[in-house]
């Protein structure tokens, strides 16, 4: 991704799971999908974006030689041309009034079985805890990501915290963008650098100004008991790094089939480790291979709701403070 502009004000990325693109493609790509959102929308914040540092934290080489290691193909040169394919319709939608349900609901590829499972299934599959076998059928690395006897997931950890804390330590006002399972590994990194002994002391009462998690699967029951710190009380379970959280879901997402996440986080807002979690639903207007993909990153960072969310956050550095006193 661009590493150009001001060094004061970073955006990170962090992908989720699966084979990706080598990092300048998938990098490309994203900032792509970022940039057609903002001109569309928010097109008064455009230059102030177009400036902003942009940095992705991408460990997908170790997630293709894990996938690749468990005799699953990869075809990138498909995979990239794909994925701008999804970016060209994306594209030709002029005005955000256009991601609507109507819109949703011609997609390619869409059907009642598809959307029973991620209306039906799969909440109850996570209400009664059963929602490990899905995450393993759809992903044998989050599946080794929880694997005690691995390095797997402390491996995805250090490239996510390493650029984190590089954000952090050059004093930066940073907005962190995840998606997907790429929300688990921010989630714990966060947990680290706010709890964990190595890197607490110098980052707890460090601060990232945003989080804007794209189709997490933190709402699911399965899923939070395995975060780090789940097993903690009080203000010791919860990262308290992030002043303020938004979280944007698609529906149909099979990922994030549990959508609020105000409620299952409440207890950072009581305990004071943040200052709101705002939940959003949006319908991800992405076709991936000719049918409706409502879990692709580049329909969610292409999307209405992210831009506002950006272009809000990059407009904070446009207001004027007030004077220190007002006597």
């Amino acid at each position: 991704m661009n590493n150009s502009g001001n060094s004061k004000r970073v955006l990170l990325f962090v992908h989720g799971r699966d084979f990706k693109p080598g990092a300048i493609d998938f990098g490309d790509l994203s900032i792509s999908a970022l940039t057609m959102g903002i001109e569309r929308d928010c097109a008064e914040m455009a230059d102030h974006f177009n400036a902003l540092d942009k940095r992705l934290a991408y460990y997908g080489d170790i997630s293709n030689e894990f996938l690749a290691s468990k005799g699953l193909r990869y075809d990138e040169t498909l995979d990239i041309g794909d994925r701008r394919n999804a970016l060209i319709k994306i594209r030709a939608l002029e005005k955000k009034k256009n991601f609507s349900v109507t819109r949703y609901d011609r997609l390619p590829g869409k059907s009642a079985l598809s959307e029973f499972f991620a209306d039906t299934v799969a909440p109850l599959a996570g209400g009664i805890g059963l929602s490990s076998l899905l995450m393993r059928k759809v992903g044998a690395d989050l599946s080794e990501y929880w694997n005690a006897k691995s390095d797997f997931a402390e491996r995805l950890r250090e490239r996510v915290r390493s650029s984190i804390c590089d954000a952090l330590d050059d004093g930066s006002q940073i907005m962190l963008l995840t998606h997907g399972t790429g929300c688990i590994v921010a989630y714990d990194v966060l947990w680290q650098i706010s709890h964990d002994a190595q890197y607490a002391e110098k980052y707890r009462d460090q601060k990232i100004d945003v989080w804007l998690t794209l189709g997490a699967p933190l709402g699911d029951s399965m899923v939070r008991r395995r975060l780090l710190g789940a097993r903690k009380k009080g203000v010791d379970r919860y990262p308290s790094v992030v002043v303020s959280w938004h979280n944007v879901s698609a529906e149909d997402d099979y990922l994030s089939h549990d959508n609020t996440l105000a409620d299952d986080f409440k207890p950072m807002l009581r305990q004071k480790q943040v200052s709101f979690i705002r939940d959003y639903r949006v319908y991800n207007l992405a076709v991936r291979y000719g049918k409706s993909n409502p879990h692709s990153s580049i329909g969610y960072l292409a999307h209405p709701r992210t831009a506002q969310i950006i272009s809000e956050w990059l407009q904070q550095g446009q207001v004027t403070p007030l004077p220190k006193s007002i006597f």
